[in-house]
């Protein structure tokens, strides 16, 4: 079962960080790259792959390697872990041109994930609720897409967000840089929870896991 686990603070390196951004200069901060998709993009055409429950599963297995982007406040407001977080991703209804949000559970095993997204949208895809699931868990992270659009900048503005610990993160359309492909991947991060450090370290890891994607089988 998977459980919020508290962070014994006195033990904690960024007990005086989340405490300088929790109680005295609340913020987020977003940062907006470009990720080399090259290879990603090859691997997928050459198999039975979809390519946006990989991206999301890609995201997903970087996100939960790292502690800072699993956290939650809990009922008196200090900070907590969840063993495992779980991908909250929009999907288009173009008849109503809205989208819902769905849950998507994670697991480390690459097809066990992809089949089970598609069908969990394929089961919501008539549902044109925001949020057609009745069971929808706390731990879960934001996704979001603009599938037409390849920003350079994104920026998102949540009134009141600041307890809001989890990562946001936003794709955006392929574009073609010389002989590379490259995706823009914007991230919302609270930064009681994180640094700039930990968003460099999770781009970049993600970038590695598009560069190298033998894990798409």
């Amino acid at each position: 079962m998977t459980e919020l686990r508290a962070i014994d603070v006195d033990q904690w390196p960024r007990r005086e960080h989340f405490a300088h951004y929790r109680e005295r200069v609340q913020c987020t901060f977003e940062v907006t790259v470009d990720l080399d998709v090259t290879a990603f993009v090859a691997a997928v055409r050459a198999s039975d792959a979809k390519t946006y429950a990989s991206q999301i599963w890609a995201i997903a297995t970087v996100v939960n390697r790292h502690p800072e982007f699993r956290m939650q406040l809990r009922g008196d407001g200090s900070p907590a872990v969840w063993d495992v977080v779980h991908p909250m991703v929009t999907v288009f209804h173009p008849e109503t041109e809205t989208f819902s949000a769905l849950v998507l559970p994670f697991d480390e095993d690459f097809r066990w994930f992809h089949d089970a997204a598609l069908a969990t949208m394929e089961q919501y895809r008539d549902d044109v609720r925001m949020f057609p699931q009745d069971d929808r868990p706390r731990n879960v992270f934001d996704v979001s897409t603009l599938p037409r659009t390849s920003f350079t900048g994104f920026a998102l503005h949540v009134r009141d967000g600041y307890d809001h610990l989890m990562p946001i993160i936003t794709l955006g359309g392929y574009r073609t840089v010389g002989d590379r492909t490259v995706v823009p991947v914007a991230m919302q991060v609270n930064h009681a929870a994180a640094d700039g450090f930990h968003a460099s370290r999770l781009l970049d890891e993600l970038e590695a896991l598009f560069a190298e994607p033998t894990w798409l089988r």
